[in-house]
């Protein structure tokens, strides 16, 4: 087990939230016939909350992700954060994230939360995006969900509260 100080408050590294995040030119969730949202410049963030998971792990993650510096400044560099770009967040639950996959052929959930938890932390890692001054928009928690994206770069990255 490590520890972090951040911000005056403790991550415990025994629980592992993840998140892909893909930074994006332009993405939309669509739930039957009907976009549910859409944002230009920004990052896809899918997250998945794992069965130990608690806020403490999703302000973390809000955290890294509303400050991760992925955009180009004036010289090219990867130095600005979405904040300084003026981008959002299209943020999709995505239990498959948990996929436990190297004994057979199917892969396995059961290190997901359970949707109840899921879906709270899910939101709370949303309403801490946003307390970050970051717009956020959100599929919806549980849905069948089309995620149509440009993938600026390509450019993606796996961020879990995991010690390694």
């Amino acid at each position: 087990m490590r520890t972090e100080d951040f911000g005056g408050q403790d991550i415990c590294y025994e629980r592992a939230m993840r998140v892909l995040v893909q930074r994006v030119s332009e993405a939309e969730v669509q739930i039957g016939d009907e976009v549910a949202a859409s944002i230009d410049r920004g990052l896809v963030v899918f997250v998945c909350a794992m069965g130990d998971d608690g806020e403490a792990e999703a302000a973390y993650l809000a955290r890294k992700v509303a400050r991760l510096r992925v955009f180009a400044d004036e010289a090219g560099k990867t130095n600005l954060s979405l904040a300084e770009v003026g981008g959002a967040v299209l943020l999709v639950s995505q239990f498959t994230l948990a996929a436990e996959w190297r004994k057979g052929n199917r892969p396995g959930f059961s290190k997901a939360a359970g949707p109840q938890t899921g879906e709270a932390l899910y939101e709370h890692f949303c309403h801490r995006l946003r307390a970050e001054g970051i717009p956020v928009e959100t599929g919806q928690f549980g849905a069948l969900m089309a995620v149509s994206l440009v993938n600026d770069g390509p450019f993606t990255i796996w961020m879990d509260t995991d010690a390694d």
